[in-house]
Protein backbone atom coordinates (compact mmCIF):
# COMPACT_ATOMS: atom_id res chain seq x y z
CA UNK A 1 0.00 0.00 0.00
CA UNK A 2 1.35 3.60 -0.62
CA UNK A 3 -0.22 5.51 1.95
CA UNK A 4 -1.46 9.01 0.90
CA UNK A 5 -0.05 12.28 2.50
CA UNK A 6 -3.71 13.74 2.09
CA UNK A 7 -5.53 11.17 4.10
CA UNK A 8 -3.80 10.06 7.77
CA UNK A 9 -6.58 7.73 8.53
CA UNK A 10 -4.64 5.74 5.80
CA UNK A 11 -1.32 4.88 7.86
CA UNK A 12 -3.07 2.44 10.31
CA UNK A 13 -0.48 0.07 8.48
CA UNK A 14 2.80 -1.64 8.26
CA UNK A 15 4.57 -1.53 5.03
CA UNK A 16 5.61 -5.09 4.29
CA UNK A 17 7.57 -7.29 1.72
CA UNK A 18 4.01 -7.76 0.40
CA UNK A 19 3.77 -3.95 -1.30
CA UNK A 20 -0.13 -4.90 -2.71
CA UNK A 21 -1.19 -5.51 0.45
CA UNK A 22 -1.73 -4.33 4.59
CA UNK A 23 -2.42 -5.68 8.11
CA UNK A 24 -3.05 -4.56 11.17
CA UNK A 25 0.10 -3.53 13.70
CA UNK A 26 -1.24 -6.79 15.68
CA UNK A 27 -1.32 -9.01 13.43
CA UNK A 28 2.46 -8.07 12.28
CA UNK A 29 4.06 -7.46 15.55
CA UNK A 30 3.05 -11.19 16.23
CA UNK A 31 4.81 -12.21 13.04
CA UNK A 32 7.49 -9.97 14.09
CA UNK A 33 7.46 -7.29 11.07
CA UNK A 34 7.21 -4.41 12.80
CA UNK A 35 10.52 -2.79 13.30
CA UNK A 36 11.76 -1.33 15.92
CA UNK A 37 13.74 1.47 16.60
CA UNK A 38 16.46 -0.80 18.20
CA UNK A 39 16.16 -3.07 15.22
CA UNK A 40 16.60 -0.18 12.75
CA UNK A 41 19.72 1.27 14.48
CA UNK A 42 21.38 -1.85 13.03
CA UNK A 43 19.58 -1.32 9.84
CA UNK A 44 20.25 0.76 6.72
CA UNK A 45 17.78 3.72 7.93
CA UNK A 46 20.65 4.73 10.23
CA UNK A 47 23.31 4.82 8.13
CA UNK A 48 24.85 7.43 6.98
CA UNK A 49 25.10 5.95 3.42
CA UNK A 50 22.06 5.63 1.03
CA UNK A 51 20.72 2.67 0.18
CA UNK A 52 19.00 3.17 -3.19
CA UNK A 53 17.33 -0.74 -3.04
CA UNK A 54 15.81 0.10 0.72
CA UNK A 55 12.08 0.74 0.10
CA UNK A 56 11.31 1.32 3.96
CA UNK A 57 9.78 -1.96 4.03
CA UNK A 58 9.19 -3.49 7.56
CA UNK A 59 8.70 -0.47 9.60
CA UNK A 60 5.22 0.79 11.11
CA UNK A 61 4.43 4.18 9.73
CA UNK A 62 1.28 4.06 11.61
CA UNK A 63 2.12 7.08 14.08
CA UNK A 64 3.75 9.22 10.99
CA UNK A 65 2.34 12.45 10.65
CA UNK A 66 2.11 13.17 7.00
CA UNK A 67 0.96 16.75 7.40
CA UNK A 68 4.25 17.54 9.95
CA UNK A 69 6.85 15.66 8.36
CA UNK A 70 5.88 17.10 4.89
CA UNK A 71 6.82 20.75 7.26
CA UNK A 72 9.94 19.36 8.12
CA UNK A 73 11.20 18.50 4.73
CA UNK A 74 9.79 21.81 3.11
CA UNK A 75 11.60 23.77 6.42
CA UNK A 76 14.81 21.94 6.25
CA UNK A 77 15.02 21.72 2.34
CA UNK A 78 13.66 24.66 0.42
CA UNK A 79 14.97 27.79 1.85
CA UNK A 80 18.56 26.74 1.08
CA UNK A 81 17.40 25.46 -2.49
CA UNK A 82 15.93 28.74 -3.30
CA UNK A 83 18.83 30.86 -2.16
CA UNK A 84 21.10 28.70 -4.14
CA UNK A 85 18.77 29.19 -7.46
CA UNK A 86 18.52 33.00 -6.05
CA UNK A 87 22.62 33.28 -6.64
CA UNK A 88 22.56 31.21 -9.64
CA UNK A 89 20.18 33.30 -11.42
CA UNK A 90 21.56 36.51 -10.21
CA UNK A 91 24.44 35.45 -11.83
CA UNK A 92 24.42 34.92 -14.94
CA UNK A 93 21.50 37.38 -15.62
CA UNK A 94 22.96 40.21 -13.82
CA UNK A 95 24.98 40.92 -17.04
CA UNK A 96 21.80 42.73 -18.23
CA UNK A 97 21.90 45.17 -15.19
CA UNK A 98 25.84 45.46 -15.67
CA UNK A 99 25.12 46.41 -19.42
CA UNK A 100 23.48 49.80 -18.63
CA UNK A 101 25.78 50.69 -15.89
CA UNK A 102 28.52 50.66 -18.47
CA UNK A 103 29.63 47.68 -19.34
CA UNK A 104 29.20 47.80 -22.82
CA UNK A 105 30.94 51.41 -22.99
CA UNK A 106 34.28 50.19 -21.01
CA UNK A 107 34.86 47.31 -22.88
CA UNK A 108 33.65 48.82 -26.36
CA UNK A 109 31.62 45.90 -27.13
CA UNK A 110 29.69 46.68 -30.08
CA UNK A 111 25.76 45.22 -30.30
CA UNK A 112 26.59 41.79 -32.19
CA UNK A 113 29.47 41.07 -29.24
CA UNK A 114 27.47 41.76 -26.43
CA UNK A 115 24.74 39.58 -27.73
CA UNK A 116 27.30 36.61 -28.05
CA UNK A 117 28.67 37.29 -24.49
CA UNK A 118 25.10 36.50 -23.54
CA UNK A 119 24.66 33.59 -25.68
CA UNK A 120 27.49 31.34 -25.13
CA UNK A 121 27.03 30.90 -21.45
CA UNK A 122 23.77 28.52 -23.06
CA UNK A 123 26.04 26.55 -25.45
CA UNK A 124 28.37 24.87 -22.36
CA UNK A 125 25.38 25.06 -19.74
CA UNK A 126 23.38 23.16 -22.28
CA UNK A 127 26.54 20.66 -22.70
CA UNK A 128 27.34 19.79 -19.53
CA UNK A 129 23.80 19.25 -17.68
CA UNK A 130 22.94 15.64 -18.15
CA UNK A 131 26.73 14.85 -16.83
CA UNK A 132 26.29 16.88 -14.07
CA UNK A 133 22.41 15.12 -12.71
CA UNK A 134 24.34 11.59 -13.53
CA UNK A 135 26.89 12.71 -10.78
CA UNK A 136 24.57 13.65 -8.37
CA UNK A 137 23.80 10.72 -7.11
CA UNK A 138 27.32 9.51 -7.34
CA UNK A 139 28.60 12.40 -5.61
CA UNK A 140 25.82 12.84 -3.34
CA UNK A 141 23.83 16.32 -3.42
CA UNK A 142 25.76 18.29 -0.18
CA UNK A 143 28.78 17.94 -2.18
CA UNK A 144 28.16 17.90 -5.64
CA UNK A 145 25.92 21.08 -5.56
CA UNK A 146 28.45 23.86 -3.31
CA UNK A 147 31.03 22.52 -5.14
CA UNK A 148 29.58 23.54 -8.89
CA UNK A 149 28.90 26.73 -6.50
CA UNK A 150 32.01 27.54 -5.63
CA UNK A 151 32.86 27.41 -9.08
CA UNK A 152 30.74 29.65 -10.65
CA UNK A 153 31.14 31.92 -7.81
CA UNK A 154 34.95 32.17 -8.26
CA UNK A 155 34.23 32.57 -12.18
CA UNK A 156 32.05 35.18 -11.47
CA UNK A 157 34.03 37.19 -9.09
CA UNK A 158 37.01 37.50 -11.89
CA UNK A 159 34.21 38.74 -14.23
CA UNK A 160 34.54 41.76 -12.51
CA UNK A 161 38.23 41.79 -13.49
CA UNK A 162 38.16 41.56 -17.44
CA UNK A 163 39.24 44.09 -19.31
CA UNK A 164 38.04 42.98 -22.85
CA UNK A 165 35.49 41.47 -24.94
CA UNK A 166 37.73 38.28 -25.40
CA UNK A 167 38.08 37.95 -21.71
CA UNK A 168 34.10 38.45 -20.94
CA UNK A 169 33.51 35.82 -23.63
CA UNK A 170 35.76 33.50 -21.68
CA UNK A 171 34.42 34.37 -18.25
CA UNK A 172 31.04 33.59 -19.71
CA UNK A 173 31.64 30.34 -21.41
CA UNK A 174 33.36 28.83 -17.94
CA UNK A 175 30.42 30.56 -16.09
CA UNK A 176 27.57 28.13 -17.97
CA UNK A 177 30.00 24.94 -17.43
CA UNK A 178 29.75 25.62 -13.50
CA UNK A 179 26.19 26.30 -13.11
CA UNK A 180 24.95 23.94 -15.83
CA UNK A 181 24.32 21.37 -12.70
CA UNK A 182 22.64 23.74 -10.53
CA UNK A 183 18.91 23.75 -11.82
CA UNK A 184 18.52 20.36 -13.35
CA UNK A 185 20.44 19.35 -10.43
CA UNK A 186 17.75 20.84 -7.97
CA UNK A 187 14.79 19.90 -10.26
CA UNK A 188 15.74 16.41 -9.83
CA UNK A 189 17.14 16.96 -6.29
CA UNK A 190 13.05 17.38 -5.08
CA UNK A 191 11.58 14.38 -7.11
CA UNK A 192 13.84 12.00 -4.64
CA UNK A 193 11.95 13.88 -1.65
CA UNK A 194 8.61 14.74 -3.08
CA UNK A 195 5.64 12.58 -4.40
CA UNK A 196 4.41 13.95 -7.92
CA UNK A 197 1.22 15.26 -6.41
CA UNK A 198 3.75 17.54 -3.77
CA UNK A 199 6.47 18.90 -6.69
CA UNK A 200 4.49 21.99 -8.13
CA UNK A 201 4.16 23.76 -5.16
CA UNK A 202 8.11 23.04 -3.82
CA UNK A 203 9.14 23.58 -8.08
CA UNK A 204 7.32 27.03 -7.66
CA UNK A 205 8.76 28.12 -4.05
CA UNK A 206 12.30 27.05 -5.45
CA UNK A 207 11.80 28.78 -9.25
CA UNK A 208 10.05 31.66 -7.68
CA UNK A 209 13.43 32.29 -5.72
CA UNK A 210 14.26 33.27 -9.75
CA UNK A 211 11.35 36.37 -9.42
CA UNK A 212 12.94 37.72 -6.25
CA UNK A 213 16.47 37.50 -7.95
CA UNK A 214 15.00 39.26 -11.01
CA UNK A 215 13.89 42.40 -8.34
CA UNK A 216 17.03 41.82 -6.24
CA UNK A 217 18.84 42.33 -9.32
CA UNK A 218 17.82 45.63 -9.82
CA UNK A 219 17.75 46.57 -6.49
CA UNK A 220 21.14 45.29 -5.57
CA UNK A 221 22.82 46.69 -9.19
CA UNK A 222 21.41 49.90 -8.17
CA UNK A 223 22.84 49.99 -4.71
CA UNK A 224 26.34 48.42 -6.05
CA UNK A 225 26.31 51.12 -9.20
CA UNK A 226 27.11 53.58 -6.29
CA UNK A 227 30.41 52.26 -5.63
CA UNK A 228 31.64 53.19 -9.12
CA UNK A 229 34.90 54.54 -8.75
CA UNK A 230 36.26 52.83 -5.29
CA UNK A 231 39.33 50.90 -6.07
CA UNK A 232 39.92 52.57 -9.36
CA UNK A 233 36.56 49.75 -10.65
CA UNK A 234 33.68 51.05 -12.23
CA UNK A 235 29.94 49.84 -11.05
CA UNK A 236 29.35 47.32 -13.20
CA UNK A 237 32.94 45.41 -11.84
CA UNK A 238 31.57 45.48 -8.48
CA UNK A 239 28.35 43.90 -9.67
CA UNK A 240 30.17 41.02 -10.78
CA UNK A 241 33.00 40.93 -7.98
CA UNK A 242 30.45 41.11 -4.34
CA UNK A 243 27.81 38.97 -6.46
CA UNK A 244 30.44 36.44 -7.09
CA UNK A 245 31.95 36.62 -3.39
CA UNK A 246 28.27 36.58 -2.11
CA UNK A 247 27.87 33.44 -4.22
CA UNK A 248 31.10 31.56 -2.58
CA UNK A 249 29.97 32.22 0.98
CA UNK A 250 26.48 30.83 0.43
CA UNK A 251 28.47 27.45 -0.97
CA UNK A 252 30.32 27.16 1.86
CA UNK A 253 27.56 26.78 4.31
CA UNK A 254 25.64 24.51 1.83
CA UNK A 255 28.59 21.92 2.62
CA UNK A 256 26.99 21.67 5.88
CA UNK A 257 23.36 22.56 5.41
CA UNK A 258 22.41 20.30 2.66
CA UNK A 259 20.46 16.86 3.40
CA UNK A 260 21.14 13.85 0.69
CA UNK A 261 18.56 11.73 0.64
CA UNK A 262 15.30 10.76 2.70
CA UNK A 263 17.22 7.47 4.19
CA UNK A 264 20.06 9.46 5.44
CA UNK A 265 17.98 12.48 6.70
CA UNK A 266 18.92 13.17 10.49
CA UNK A 267 16.37 15.31 10.94
CA UNK A 268 13.90 12.27 9.78
CA UNK A 269 12.67 9.71 12.10
CA UNK A 270 13.08 5.44 11.45
CA UNK A 271 9.35 6.10 10.76
CA UNK A 272 9.20 9.06 8.91
CA UNK A 273 12.07 7.82 6.29
CA UNK A 274 10.25 4.35 6.07
CA UNK A 275 7.26 6.37 4.91
CA UNK A 276 8.88 9.19 2.44
CA UNK A 277 11.00 6.37 0.89
CA UNK A 278 8.42 3.63 0.55
CA UNK A 279 5.37 6.17 -1.36
CA UNK A 280 8.58 7.44 -3.90
CA UNK A 281 8.65 3.81 -4.60
CA UNK A 282 5.39 3.14 -5.92
CA UNK A 283 4.08 6.25 -6.79
CA UNK A 284 4.14 6.06 -10.45
CA UNK A 285 2.10 2.48 -10.51
CA UNK A 286 -0.29 3.25 -7.83
CA UNK A 287 -3.63 4.50 -9.98
CA UNK A 288 -3.00 1.06 -12.03
CA UNK A 289 -3.64 -1.24 -8.57
CA UNK A 290 -0.93 -2.88 -8.74
CA UNK A 291 2.02 -1.41 -6.69
CA UNK A 292 5.45 -1.83 -8.27
CA UNK A 293 8.93 -0.57 -7.19
CA UNK A 294 10.72 1.93 -9.54
CA UNK A 295 14.19 1.16 -9.91
CA UNK A 296 17.09 2.87 -8.50
CA UNK A 297 20.05 1.05 -9.75
CA UNK A 298 22.17 2.93 -12.79
CA UNK A 299 22.47 1.23 -16.25
CA UNK A 300 23.64 3.60 -19.31
CA UNK A 301 20.06 1.79 -21.14
CA UNK A 302 18.36 3.83 -19.21
CA UNK A 303 19.90 7.34 -20.44
CA UNK A 304 19.39 5.95 -24.27
CA UNK A 305 15.96 5.57 -22.89
CA UNK A 306 15.55 9.00 -22.25
CA UNK A 307 17.48 10.55 -24.98
CA UNK A 308 14.58 8.61 -27.14
CA UNK A 309 11.31 8.96 -25.43
CA UNK A 310 9.03 11.01 -27.75
CA UNK A 311 7.24 12.93 -24.95
CA UNK A 312 11.14 14.68 -24.21
CA UNK A 313 11.32 16.06 -27.69
CA UNK A 314 7.42 17.40 -27.83
CA UNK A 315 7.95 18.44 -24.15
CA UNK A 316 11.24 20.62 -25.76
CA UNK A 317 8.77 22.81 -27.86
CA UNK A 318 6.42 23.33 -24.99
CA UNK A 319 9.52 24.71 -22.47
CA UNK A 320 11.14 27.15 -25.45
CA UNK A 321 7.72 28.95 -25.37
CA UNK A 322 8.60 29.38 -22.10
CA UNK A 323 12.38 29.93 -21.58
CA UNK A 324 12.47 31.88 -24.60
CA UNK A 325 10.72 34.93 -22.84
CA UNK A 326 11.83 34.02 -19.89
CA UNK A 327 15.56 34.89 -20.83
CA UNK A 328 14.66 37.13 -23.25
CA UNK A 329 12.78 39.48 -20.34
CA UNK A 330 15.66 38.31 -17.54
CA UNK A 331 18.24 39.44 -19.86
CA UNK A 332 16.57 42.80 -21.56
CA UNK A 333 14.04 44.12 -19.14
CA UNK A 334 16.15 46.97 -18.29
CA UNK A 335 16.86 47.45 -21.37
CA UNK A 336 14.13 47.22 -22.83
CA UNK A 337 12.34 49.73 -20.10
CA UNK A 338 15.38 51.97 -20.47
CA UNK A 339 14.49 52.75 -24.04
CA UNK A 340 11.12 53.68 -23.26
CA UNK A 341 12.94 56.73 -22.28
CA UNK A 342 13.59 56.07 -18.55
CA UNK A 343 16.88 56.61 -16.96
CA UNK A 344 19.62 53.73 -15.83
CA UNK A 345 18.16 53.69 -12.24
CA UNK A 346 14.55 54.30 -12.99
CA UNK A 347 14.54 51.37 -15.49
CA UNK A 348 15.87 49.13 -12.71
CA UNK A 349 13.61 49.89 -9.46
CA UNK A 350 10.92 49.47 -12.36
CA UNK A 351 11.74 46.00 -12.80
CA UNK A 352 11.07 45.20 -9.04
CA UNK A 353 7.57 45.43 -9.09
CA UNK A 354 7.01 43.14 -12.12
CA UNK A 355 9.51 40.19 -10.67
CA UNK A 356 7.85 40.76 -7.16
CA UNK A 357 4.30 39.76 -8.44
CA UNK A 358 5.25 37.40 -10.45
CA UNK A 359 7.18 35.37 -7.91
CA UNK A 360 3.41 35.30 -5.47
CA UNK A 361 1.77 34.11 -9.04
CA UNK A 362 4.09 31.37 -9.06
CA UNK A 363 3.58 30.19 -5.70
CA UNK A 364 -0.18 30.48 -5.79
CA UNK A 365 -0.92 28.91 -9.19
CA UNK A 366 2.06 25.96 -8.53
CA UNK A 367 -0.35 25.17 -5.19
CA UNK A 368 -3.25 25.16 -7.34
CA UNK A 369 -1.68 22.85 -9.45
CA UNK A 370 -0.70 20.49 -6.63
CA UNK A 371 -4.47 20.83 -5.15
CA UNK A 372 -5.70 19.74 -8.88
CA UNK A 373 -3.13 16.69 -9.35
CA UNK A 374 -4.28 15.48 -5.56
CA UNK A 375 -7.73 15.23 -6.20
CA UNK A 376 -6.83 13.32 -9.40
CA UNK A 377 -7.12 16.49 -12.25
CA UNK A 378 -5.18 17.39 -14.56
CA UNK A 379 -1.66 19.58 -14.44
CA UNK A 380 -1.63 21.10 -17.89
CA UNK A 381 -4.27 23.92 -17.40
CA UNK A 382 -1.50 25.26 -14.83
CA UNK A 383 0.95 25.26 -17.50
CA UNK A 384 -1.78 26.22 -20.37
CA UNK A 385 -3.17 29.62 -19.34
CA UNK A 386 -0.48 30.81 -18.02
CA UNK A 387 1.56 30.35 -21.34
CA UNK A 388 -1.56 32.48 -22.65
CA UNK A 389 -1.15 35.16 -20.66
CA UNK A 390 2.99 35.27 -22.18
CA UNK A 391 1.31 35.23 -25.22
CA UNK A 392 -1.41 38.46 -24.77
CA UNK A 393 1.64 40.12 -22.79
CA UNK A 394 3.95 39.94 -26.07
CA UNK A 395 0.80 40.55 -27.96
CA UNK A 396 0.46 44.19 -26.36
CA UNK A 397 4.03 45.21 -26.11
CA UNK A 398 4.52 44.25 -29.67
CA UNK A 399 1.38 46.42 -30.48
CA UNK A 400 2.42 49.50 -28.13
CA UNK A 401 5.75 49.53 -30.07
CA UNK A 402 4.80 49.84 -32.90
CA UNK A 403 2.23 52.39 -32.24
CA UNK A 404 5.04 54.40 -30.30
CA UNK A 405 4.50 56.86 -27.62
CA UNK A 406 2.27 54.81 -25.51
CA UNK A 407 5.34 53.66 -23.06
CA UNK A 408 2.40 52.32 -20.22
CA UNK A 409 0.96 49.84 -22.52
CA UNK A 410 4.64 48.32 -23.28
CA UNK A 411 5.44 48.21 -19.40
CA UNK A 412 2.02 46.80 -19.00
CA UNK A 413 2.86 43.86 -21.62
CA UNK A 414 6.03 42.90 -20.11
CA UNK A 415 4.76 43.24 -16.59
CA UNK A 416 1.65 40.56 -17.90
CA UNK A 417 4.26 38.65 -20.21
CA UNK A 418 6.56 38.15 -16.82
CA UNK A 419 3.52 36.79 -14.76
CA UNK A 420 3.16 34.33 -16.93
CA UNK A 421 6.89 33.03 -17.38
CA UNK A 422 7.11 32.57 -13.67
CA UNK A 423 4.33 29.74 -13.19
CA UNK A 424 4.25 28.42 -16.00
CA UNK A 425 8.02 27.28 -16.01
CA UNK A 426 7.96 25.03 -13.05
CA UNK A 427 4.23 24.03 -13.61
CA UNK A 428 6.28 22.55 -17.14
CA UNK A 429 9.51 21.32 -15.03
CA UNK A 430 7.00 19.67 -12.71
CA UNK A 431 4.84 18.16 -15.13
CA UNK A 432 7.47 16.37 -16.93
CA UNK A 433 9.35 14.88 -14.05
CA UNK A 434 5.91 13.39 -13.14
CA UNK A 435 5.87 11.63 -16.32
CA UNK A 436 9.44 9.87 -15.95
CA UNK A 437 9.80 6.99 -14.23
CA UNK A 438 13.00 5.30 -13.18
CA UNK A 439 15.33 7.36 -10.96
CA UNK A 440 17.95 7.61 -13.30
CA UNK A 441 15.84 8.00 -16.84
CA UNK A 442 14.45 11.15 -14.94
CA UNK A 443 18.02 12.51 -14.08
CA UNK A 444 18.41 12.34 -17.73
CA UNK A 445 15.28 13.30 -19.09
CA UNK A 446 15.43 16.24 -16.82
CA UNK A 447 18.81 17.21 -17.74
CA UNK A 448 18.01 16.55 -21.40
CA UNK A 449 14.88 18.75 -21.59
CA UNK A 450 16.45 21.89 -19.45
CA UNK A 451 19.59 21.13 -20.73
CA UNK A 452 18.28 21.02 -24.60
CA UNK A 453 15.24 23.70 -23.43
CA UNK A 454 17.85 26.44 -22.26
CA UNK A 455 19.40 26.70 -25.81
CA UNK A 456 16.22 28.93 -26.29
CA UNK A 457 18.37 31.09 -24.06
CA UNK A 458 20.93 31.08 -26.76
CA UNK A 459 17.89 32.11 -29.25
CA UNK A 460 16.44 34.97 -26.75
CA UNK A 461 19.77 36.64 -26.20
CA UNK A 462 20.00 37.30 -29.83
CA UNK A 463 16.30 38.18 -30.06
CA UNK A 464 16.71 42.09 -28.50
CA UNK A 465 19.34 43.56 -31.05
CA UNK A 466 20.91 47.22 -30.59
CA UNK A 467 19.73 47.79 -33.80
CA UNK A 468 16.02 47.35 -33.24
CA UNK A 469 16.05 49.89 -30.47
CA UNK A 470 13.80 51.05 -29.00
CA UNK A 471 10.87 49.26 -30.50
CA UNK A 472 12.49 45.52 -30.60
CA UNK A 473 9.68 44.86 -32.95
CA UNK A 474 11.57 41.62 -34.03
CA UNK A 475 12.06 40.36 -30.43
CA UNK A 476 8.79 40.76 -29.16
CA UNK A 477 7.56 38.55 -32.67
CA UNK A 478 9.67 36.07 -31.75
CA UNK A 479 8.44 35.91 -28.71
CA UNK A 480 5.27 35.35 -29.71
CA UNK A 481 6.41 32.95 -32.44
CA UNK A 482 7.88 30.68 -29.32
CA UNK A 483 4.58 31.38 -27.26
CA UNK A 484 2.35 29.57 -29.64
CA UNK A 485 4.59 26.88 -30.41
CA UNK A 486 5.30 25.81 -26.85
CA UNK A 487 0.94 26.14 -26.38
CA UNK A 488 1.04 23.77 -29.64
CA UNK A 489 2.98 21.50 -27.94
CA UNK A 490 1.47 21.78 -24.48
CA UNK A 491 -2.22 20.38 -26.04
CA UNK A 492 -0.84 17.70 -28.02
CA UNK A 493 1.07 16.34 -25.00
CA UNK A 494 -1.72 16.12 -22.92
CA UNK A 495 -3.49 14.42 -26.11
CA UNK A 496 -1.19 11.84 -26.11
CA UNK A 497 -1.19 11.04 -22.32
CA UNK A 498 -4.55 10.64 -22.57
CA UNK A 499 -4.45 8.19 -25.21
CA UNK A 500 -1.84 6.17 -23.55
CA UNK A 501 -3.60 6.07 -20.31
CA UNK A 502 -6.94 4.73 -22.04
CA UNK A 503 -4.84 1.97 -23.94
CA UNK A 504 -3.12 0.81 -20.91
CA UNK A 505 -6.01 1.07 -18.76
CA UNK A 506 -7.77 -1.47 -21.56
CA UNK A 507 -4.81 -3.82 -22.35
CA UNK A 508 -3.94 -5.98 -19.69
CA UNK A 509 -0.74 -6.37 -20.62
CA UNK A 510 0.75 -6.06 -17.08
CA UNK A 511 -0.31 -9.44 -16.31
CA UNK A 512 2.14 -11.62 -18.41
CA UNK A 513 4.83 -9.83 -16.82
CA UNK A 514 6.91 -9.83 -12.94
CA UNK A 515 7.38 -6.70 -11.02
CA UNK A 516 11.32 -7.01 -12.04
CA UNK A 517 9.76 -6.49 -15.98
CA UNK A 518 7.75 -4.06 -14.92
CA UNK A 519 10.00 -1.84 -12.88
CA UNK A 520 12.27 -2.17 -15.52
CA UNK A 521 10.28 -0.67 -18.18
CA UNK A 522 9.78 2.62 -16.02
CA UNK A 523 6.61 4.96 -17.69
CA UNK A 524 6.95 2.56 -20.60
CA UNK A 525 5.40 0.09 -18.18
CA UNK A 526 1.91 -1.26 -18.57
CA UNK A 527 0.98 -0.33 -15.03
CA UNK A 528 2.36 3.13 -15.28
CA UNK A 529 -0.31 6.51 -16.05
CA UNK A 530 1.00 9.67 -17.58
CA UNK A 531 0.06 12.83 -15.22
CA UNK A 532 -2.77 14.57 -17.11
Amino acid sequence: MTASPDNPGQHNAVLTQDHGKTASSEDLSEKGVIATDEFAQGHVVSSKHHDPNWAGDGIDTSRVDPAKTLRKMDLRLIPMLAALYLLSFLDRSNIGNAKIQGLQTDLKLTGPQYNLCATVFFFTYCAFEIPSNLLLKRFRPSIWLPSIMVAWGTVMTLMGLVKSYHGLLVARIFLGVAEAGLYPGVAYYLTMWYCTEELALRQGLFFSAASVAGAFSGLLAYAIAKMHGVGGLAGWQWIFILEGLLTVVVAILAFFILHDFPDTAGFLSVEEKAWVVHRLKYQGSKKSGRNVAETEHFEWKYVVKALTDWQLYLSLFMYWGIVCPLYGISLFLPTIIKQLGYTSTTAQLLTIPIYCTAAVLAIIVCWLSDTAAKRGASRWPYVFFPMCAILVGFLMALAGSAHGGVPGVVYAGVFIATCGIYPAFPGNITWISNNLAGSYKRAAGMAFQIGLGNLGGAMASNFYRSVDEPKYLLGHGLEIGFVTLGLCACVALRLNYGRINAKRARSGEAEGLTDEQLADLGDKSPTFRYTL
